[in-house]
Order: C-alpha cells, then sequence, then structure tokens
C-alpha cells in the first residue's frame, strides 16, 4: 500500500474517523487545506461513506488494484477535430431506464465492497452490486428500454425524512455531442466507467461544474444549487435536476483512481465558440445527460441525498452495452445530426428510419 503524497495528519484523521486507509486520498487535500480541525473532521464525517479513489485492492476489473484499467485496445494518435460539420441543432438519442433496487454499493469507488457506500438508486443493469464487473453487467437483464444496454447507471438515493424517493418510470438519460464536430463521436468502449460530480463539492463547485445544465427545479423555480424551500403541492409537480458527463477520453483507461481523470469536458476553440475536446483527451464520446424526476414536492426542508445537500448529487456510469446497437445508434443518431428518441427514429425526418425495431433490438 503506497502513502506516498499524503500527509500524516490526513492518516491520523482518517483513522481516527474509522476510514480505511485507502481512502486517505480524498482526504489529504481536506486535511490540508487552511482551517481548523474541528471543519477538516466535519468535512471528512459529511463524505465518509464515499470518497474518491477509494479502490486501491486488487477485485473485478483492477486486477492489480492500482486503479488503472487499460482500455484493450488503447486509442492513440487521435487528433480532436477543428472541423465545422453541417448544421444540425441536435445530435442524440435517448436510452431511457427505470429504477432497478437502491443499495449502499459502489462497484466503481468501492468495488468488492459491498455496504461500504452511501445509499445509492440503480437503473438499466438489474445486477448491479459491489462485485459488479464488465464480465458480469454484459448481456445482463436492464430496465433500459433497448435490451443491448446492460450499462449500470446509479445516483445518491434521495430522502424525504426517513422515506426513500424513488424517480417513478423510465428516467430520460441522453447520450448527445458535446463537441461541435458530431460527425467525430464514436461509441463508449466496453467497460468504460467514471464518475460525474462529486459528493464533496461546495455548493459553488456545484453551481461552477461543467455538468451544471439547470440545478434543482420544481414549478417556476429553477437553477437551484440545493433544494427549494418548498414546491408546489400538485399531482404535476416534481423535484427534477439535469446535469451532463465528461465526453472527451484520453484513450488509454477505462478508469482511473478518481474515477474522473480519464475523462474530461470539452473545451471552447480559441477564437470561436465551438467546442472541441482538448489534446490531452482526444477521443470525443457521446456525452451522457442524466434527466431525474422525483415524485416529491410540498414542505421541502426534510428532504436530502444519502450523500448530504442538494448541491452533493453526482452520478455513475458503468458501460455494458451490446457493441454492435450502441455503434448503430451512435452513427445514426449523434454523428447523423438527428434529435432521436429510444428507437433511434426522429419524428422530424421520418425518411431516415430507426434504428431499432418496435422491440428496440436491432433488425
Amino acid at each position: 500500500m503506497r502513502i506516498r503524497g499524503r500527509t500524516l495528519s490526513a492518516l491520523l484523521l482518517a483513522t481516527a474517523l474509522g476510514v480505511s486507509a485507502l481512502s486517505v486520498d480524498a482526504f489529504t487535500a481536506v486535511a490540508s487545506a487552511p482551517g481548523d480541525a474541528p471543519a477538516v473532521q466535519a468535512a471528512a464525517r459529511s463524505h465518509t461513506g464515499h470518497v474518491m479513489g477509494a479502490s486501491a485492492l486488487p477485485s473485478g476489473d483492477d486486477a492489480d488494484g492500482d486503479g488503472y484499467i487499460p482500455a484493450n485496445p488503447q486509442v492513440t494518435g487521435v487528433t480532436p477535430s477543428q472541423e465545422v460539420p453541417p448544421q444540425a441543432y441536435f445530435h442524440e438519442f435517448q436510452a431511457n431506464c427505470s429504477v432497478t433496487h437502491t443499495a449502499p454499493d459502489d462497484p466503481i469507488v468501492y468495488p468488492g465492497r459491498p455496504g461500504a457506500s452511501h445509499d445509492h438508486t440503480f437503473m438499466g443493469n438489474t445486477s448491479t452490486n459491489a462485485h459488479s464487473t464488465t464480465a458480469s453487467l454484459t448481456g445482463g437483464p436492464t430496465t433500459c428500454n433497448a435490451p443491448a444496454d446492460s450499462s449500470a447507471y446509479w445516483m445518491p438515493s434521495l430522502y424525504k425524512g426517513d422515506q426513500r424517493i424513488l424517480p417513478v418510470g423510465p428516467q430520460v438519460i441522453y447520450y448527445k455531442s458535446g463537441v461541435t464536430d458530431y460527425r467525430s463521436v464514436r461509441p463508449f468502449p466496453r467497460g468504460l466507467r467514471f464518475v460525474v460530480g462529486s459528493p464533496m463539492q461546495t455548493a459553488q463547485e456545484f453551481r461552477s461544474h461543467k455538468g451544471f445544465v439547470e440545478g434543482w427545479e420544481c414549478g417556476d423555480s429553477f437553477f437551484n444549487v440545493d433544494f427549494p424551500a418548498s414546491c408546489p403541492s400538485r399531482p404535476d409537480v416534481q423535484l427534477n435536476i439535469r446535469f451532463q458527463a465528461p465526453s472527451c477520453w484520453n484513450g488509454l483507461y477505462l478508469d482511473t483512481p478518481d474515477h474522473q481523470s480519464h475523462m474530461a469536458y470539452p473545451v471552447v476553440k480559441p477564437g470561436t465558440n465551438d467546442n472541441m475536446c482538448p489534446a490531452s483527451h482526444p477521443v470525443a464520446l457521446p456525452m451522457i445527460e442524466f434527466k431525474m424526476a422525483f415524485p416529491v414536492n410540498g414542505d421541502m426542508s426534510q428532504v436530502r441525498l444519502s450523500s448530504g445537500r442538494g448541491y452533493s448529487f453526482h452520478y455513475d456510469f458503468f458501460n455494458a452495452w451490446e457493441e454492435r446497437t450502441l455503434k448503430a445508434l451512435v452513427d445514426h443518431c449523434v454523428v447523423g445530426g438527428l434529435q432521436c428518441d429510444t428507437r433511434g427514429y426522429d419524428q422530424n425526418h421520418p425518411e431516415r428510419g430507426a434504428v431499432l425495431n418496435a422491440d428496440h433490438r436491432l433488425p
């Protein structure tokens, strides 16, 4: 076990809080920052149960336990596209998935350690648990509209008091282009996984996050970094959030120790309003956007996430799509500049047809 670069105070703090030494990396920045000890301890306590970079043991797909899972094959020699494609306002499809179960598990941050995380609400693959791997997820049963999408999606559970509030029905998960040259987007490699956002982020960090779209909203209340004090008590009002994932990949790793640094958000091309991938992460992948709706309204004073306040919202993605189906949807809808539903059909361009049949399968 390596402790290079960790401070002794962080190690002692983590030990005192009952946190594994494997999780010390995430505490180091907190413990080393200016401020008094009580503030540091409070911050550490509030995030126990989901510490980024905590998986430093051999498990699942990470045979040597160093946190790096190499892609096979690795994608090299890619130059970020700076081309301007034909105008297409939309370049997306949906992968709508329903809630499957809840559990205090996280196969990305705490692989092989059931119960180590705060409670998560899982969607998509029905088998997802702390022991999930690329092999175990691939081809597994799913609540997504397309049977080929065996991917795992999860987020911190939402509560009102002690009552867990689960989204009802299929939740909208967009797959879209995050770069101007939508023609350069390619499918996710199987086994790619990452965490979007952080349970440790502050309200300001949440608001300024590159994935922030509209924050928490309900009724006529928008752009909230924390839960609104109240929402209209009407049957048609739910609590909503939209949050986008990074869509540029370094081409080398399916995961990294912090579960984020192998991915990056697009950057603006100098002198333009065009988005492109940075040179460090040149491979353009679909940009996932969660659009979640929770059936809760009225007095919101007791609403919380299992990870803390509303601005601790984050989510995880573990790709296990059947590769031919994902490629067909990406090529037709994203690269093709269409606004597709879950079948890969754009009602504004019926002449382009659909990718999937009525059963959401490739013909």
